[in-house]
């Protein structure tokens, strides 16, 4: 998602899933496809690199869990102390919250 109307959709009325470091926001879309925004604030993680290695994880993540996720925009938002994660369980955090995404999904 890149416009600001994309995330101020899935910020009027999200559904939420997260842990201390990083929530997920989601909304259901009627586009049959789910979509993915990202905001890593430098508030939080002073480092580009690691601005940048949260954003490649979280991508990562998102690319190989996209066919089982529903149909909604997800915004990730990356809070305190995020950095301080390493990569396996940066991935494992997020894998946990896309199931909890999955599951709270109304099935139609």
């Amino acid at each position: 998602m890149l416009t600001p109307s994309t995330f101020t959709f899935v910020f009027q009325q999200p559904q939420r899933a997260g842990s201390p470091q990083i929530t997920i926001l989601g909304r259901q879309n009627s586009l049959g496809h789910p979509r993915l925004g990202l905001t890593v604030a430098k508030k939080y993680v002073k480092r580009a690199h690691e601005r940048n290695r949260i954003k490649r994880l979280t991508r990562e993540s998102f690319r190989l869990r996209q066919h089982d996720l529903p149909p909604m925009d997800f915004i990730v938002i990356a809070k305190k102390g995020i950095a301080d994660l390493d990569n396996g369980l940066l991935t494992e955090t997020l894998d946990k919250l896309w199931r909890r995404h999955c599951r709270q999904v109304p099935v139609s």
